[in-house]
């Protein structure tokens, strides 16, 4: 048994009349402020690292080590 469904078309717009679709600035804007950043962090890693040469990585991997060797 089969429902009867209900379809309808879109109305049209007729001849002169105009659509206005006008993105805000703010959505051009911010997906070009997203890639320069990330261009920029890719061009110098050098500036992402910690300060000093320090590594966080080395001295996690032995508290790791240590807790899991318990």
């Amino acid at each position: 048994m089969s429902a009867p469904s209900h379809t309808s078309t879109p109305a049209r717009g007729g001849v002169g009349q105009h659509v206005s679709s006008r993105l805000p600035w703010w959505s051009l804007v911010l997906p070009v402020l997203a890639f320069v950043f990330l261009l920029a962090l890719i061009a110098e890693p050098a500036q992402a690292q910690p300060p000093g040469g320090q590594s966080v990585v080395g001295p996690l991997l032995d508290s790791l080590r240590f807790l899991l060797s318990r």
